[in-house]
């Protein structure tokens, strides 16, 4: 990815969620332009309360995120055939890239005969296995960031220099991602 490209515009929004017997039930990220990772989920199934993350991360790991979108070519697609949101749910994805500035509304995809039964089959999966591969890789950042994780993390890295130390947090990201990343 060229430098100029990397130092662009980027802000990522993803929801999905419905209202029903436990209420509105959703879950939600955002990549802000500031570096900011925000994340909730909320689950009133057994009076669950909402789960609220805000992380920083580093333009390492906005440059991965930029790549998986770039890699998917959602950029190219269009949410016009795709399934209405209906009374099952929403989903919604919202990407600023440099200049492109794309907006995305649907159901919600049980599986992939969702997709396949769709107007859009090819647009869809797209969509379905890039919103697989986000929520992975959100995942992985804000699990890495729980206290026993890090401690765990510091205690096997805390010899480690700085800059060897930075690669490695990253790179045990990346290698979560790709372990949990479905194949297609």
């Amino acid at each position: 990815m060229a430098g100029e490209e990397e130092n662009s515009e980027f802000y990522l929004r993803y929801y999905v969620g419905h209202k029903g017997k436990f209420g509105h039930e959703f879950l939600e990220f955002e990549f802000r332009p500031d570096g900011k990772l925000r994340y909730a989920n909320n689950s009133n199934y057994k009076n669950d309360t909402i789960i609220r993350k805000e992380v920083y991360v580093t333009p390492a790991v906005v440059r991965e995120c930029r790549r998986i979108i770039s890699e998917s070519e959602i950029l190219k697609e269009d949410d016009v055939n795709w399934p209405e949101p209906d009374r099952v749910g929403r989903q919604e994805l919202e990407i600023v890239m440099g200049n492109e500035h794309i907006s995305f509304t649907t159901s919600k995809i049980g599986s992939l005969v969702d997709v396949q039964s769709s107007k859009d089959p090819e647009g869809l999966r797209i969509f379905y296995y890039l919103v697989q591969d986000l929520k992975c890789f959100v995942f992985s950042l804000i699990s890495s960031t729980s206290r026993s994780s890090l401690y765990k993390m510091q205690q096997s890295i805390k010899c480690l220099p700085d800059k060897l130390h930075s690669w490695v947090v990253y790179f045990s990201i990346e290698l979560t991602f790709l372990l949990c990343r479905p194949n297609h």
